[in-house]
């Protein structure tokens, strides 16, 4: 078995543990919420098995190099670190239909990479400017920060649910965290993603200079990723300096995961050094 074969099954566990939420949340059956955590963790497990096969698989080709240098490979990362992540929150508050709302999101980061046609998943020599140290570096601040986004996002539309019954007892949201937790969990993860961004996007700056000459090139990818950072940085202004809560950063939070989606994927649309395409998928 392959590190690709194994992605692709954790595609399908992935998908299962999302179903398995789903039905939990929508008939608050908290058998299959516990199995659902199992079957995501399994995921996880083999999300890592197939990254480290991936990982050992590029030296014996003589390539040898970190499993983060493409697109295919950036999504089962991404996917990994929600996964990550939101099996810690899950540990930590005991809410299992958060997971209705962020598992969806891993499985689907796994499915493009798995299922698209577009995407190939062979391992590919590193171009010259991504023969650095700094690739890792960059690449792994910068995906936590869009997982912990990730989070947010589906936070968010929980709240944005939530809030449109002030009463719920005896519906299906009578299971959903108090909206002032989720507001605040929210927070947290956004705090927690942007400062893993600012450390993707200076680390980033440092390995430009090394790889081209320059800081900042207006790339992009790099325009977009600056224009993410200030939506973030917008909105944990507006909490902590205006007061903001509730519905207002929950909008925000929802634009700016769209800024992290368009950096991700739209800017790979546009010629820029930092293109997919440019990188070979």
């Amino acid at each position: 078995m392959n590190s690709s074969l194994t992605l692709s099954i954790t595609t399908f566990i992935y998908g299962f543990s999302a179903f398995l939420y789903l039905v939990c949340f929508v008939f608050r059956r908290q058998t299959l919420g516990v199995l659902g955590t199992w079957v995501a963790l399994l995921g996880l497990i083999g999300n890592t098995a197939g990254i480290v096969m991936r990982w050992v698989e590029s030296y014996r080709m003589g390539i040898g190099h970190a499993p983060l240098s493409n697109l295919y490979e950036s999504l089962v990362f991404f996917a990994w670190t929600i996964t990550l992540l939101y099996l810690f929150i899950e540990r930590r508050y005991g809410n299992r239909v958060i997971g209705a709302f962020t598992m969806p999101l891993a499985f689907l980061a796994m499915a493009y990479a798995s299922l698209s046609p577009n995407i190939s998943d062979r391992i590919q020599p590193l171009l010259p400017a991504l023969k650095s140290n700094w690739l890792i570096a960059h690449v792994i601040t910068c995906f936590i920060g869009y997982a912990a986004f990730a989070v947010a996002f589906g936070l968010s539309i929980m709240y944005l649910i939530r809030q449109r019954e002030p009463d719920p007892k005896g519906s299906v949201l009578d299971r959903f965290p108090k909206p002032n937790v989720i507001d605040d969990l929210t927070h947290q993860m956004i705090m927690f993603g942007f400062l893993f961004l600012s450390v993707g996007i200076i680390s980033g700056a440092v390995w430009a200079n090394s790889a081209w000459g320059r800081y900042w090139g207006w790339d992009p990818k790099e325009t977009w990723s600056l224009i993410t950072w200030f939506i973030y940085a917008t909105l944990l202004h507006a909490k902590l300096m205006r007061g903001w809560h509730g519905r207002r950063i929950a909008y925000l939070s929802v634009i700016g995961f769209a800024a992290v989606l368009f950096t991700y994927f739209g800017v790979n649309l546009l010629p820029g050094l930092h293109s997919y395409g440019a990188m070979g998928q």
